[in-house]
């Protein structure tokens, strides 16, 4: 049976990819590296890849892995193929910037200033709404899960996965609360975001702040059905963690 293939992507150094990697796991592999090169600009828009054979032999791969791999990145917008004329990188407005996938490429490396300030300018459309409507919409059981969140947050820190997959549970299920379908369609997209913007920001050293205190505002409002208050606190959330992630990216 094949080996699922994780959403975390496994980065590589080696030049080829272990023969005994197979089934979704190779793909999810192959497609990794692909798109961690066209996210980090060592693949330009419109440049055409190597052929299927070459790329296959490069990777040490299947060519029906690197295939599979290429139908990936075709459904996410990175690239197209067509008969004769191979596979070719797609201008950077085709690519689905809010796959979970797409995000974590485009923060294996260096990410572009230029998306930086655009998750958090999407954030800061979005949040601050939803908010606004969880304050109003919120069930007991929501309110449990931020709680629960919160407490976890405070004890393992966002320095630890834990203490990120709790921060990404918060602020899911702020969205969830709204009871709008398009906005808890967005859920992933938004944990993707928060999750690889608060792990670039402490990786060469610890978070300048701690934001926790900046989610509880948000929390007491949600939990007063104080909207205007949710609002403002989550306005003020995103805007220090942009402040945050701008002097990481400047050292």
């Amino acid at each position: 049976m094949d080996e699922p293939l994780s959403a975390t992507p496994e980065t590589t150094s080696d030049a080829t990819l272990p023969l005994r990697s197979s089934g979704r796991r190779l793909r999810g592999a192959v497609a990794n590296k692909l798109g961690v090169a066209i996210l980090s600009g060592e693949f330009s828009p419109g440049e055409t890849l190597s052929g299927e054979i070459a790329f296959a032999e490069e990777l040490n791969v299947s060519r029906g892995a690197y295939r599979e791999a290429i139908q990936v990145l075709t459904a996410k917008g990175l690239v197209e193929s067509r008969p004769k004329a191979g596979t070719r990188v797609l201008p950077r407005n085709r690519w689905n910037l809010l796959d979970p996938d797409v995000l974590a490429w485009a923060f294996t490396g260096e990410p572009d200033p230029q998306l930086v300030r655009s998750l958090f300018e999407m954030r800061m459309v979005i949040e601050p709404a939803a908010a606004a409507m969880a304050a109003a919409r919120r069930n007991k059981a929501e309110l449990k899960i931020m709680r629960d969140a919160l407490a976890a947050m405070k004890r393992f820190s966002l320095a630890t996965e834990q203490g990120r997959q709790a921060d990404r549970t918060f602020h899911d299920t702020i969205l969830q609360a709204t009871q709008n379908d398009a906005m808890v369609v967005l859920s992933a997209s938004i944990g993707a975001a928060v999750n690889w913007t608060t792990q670039y920001k402490q990786r060469l050293r610890a978070l300048p702040r701690d934001p926790i205190p900046d989610h509880v505002k948000v929390f007491d409002a949600i939990a007063a059905e104080d909207a205007e208050g949710a609002s403002a606190a989550m306005t003020a959330l995103v805007t220090l963690a942009l402040e945050d992630t701008r002097s990481a990216m400047e050292r």
